[in-house]
């Protein structure tokens, strides 16, 4: 499994396209998000579709345990291989951003 930490991806942000996956609750992504796309886990089966396989998909969670349950799922049932985690999740990416301001 490929991870990605939250410095690499602001810098990959400013540099590519990428798509992001949230895969937390409704809850949580209306609490605070980075603006990828919800679908949360126990969705994420039935909205594979929605997820592109013809670009880097940064998957992510509060802590990165549900995204990288999310990338074993999508890469054993559809045979995903473009599936990135975020190191630590959204909680690694508020401690990033809030130490570099």
């Amino acid at each position: 499994m490929i991870h990605i930490t939250p410095g690499e991806l602001q810098i990959r942000l400013l540099q590519q396209e990428l798509f992001l996956l949230d895969v937390r609750e409704p809850f949580e992504h209306e609490a605070f998000n980075i603006g990828g796309q919800l679908i949360p886990l126990g969705d994420l089966i039935s909205m594979a579709e929605n997820i592109p396989a013809n670009q880097p998909v940064i998957v992510y969670c509060k802590k990165g345990i549900r995204s990288q349950i999310a990338i074993q799922r999508l890469e054993d049932k559809f045979g995903f291989t473009n599936l990135i985690n975020l190191q630590g999740g959204i909680e690694a990416w508020k401690k990033s951003i809030k130490s570099k301001e």
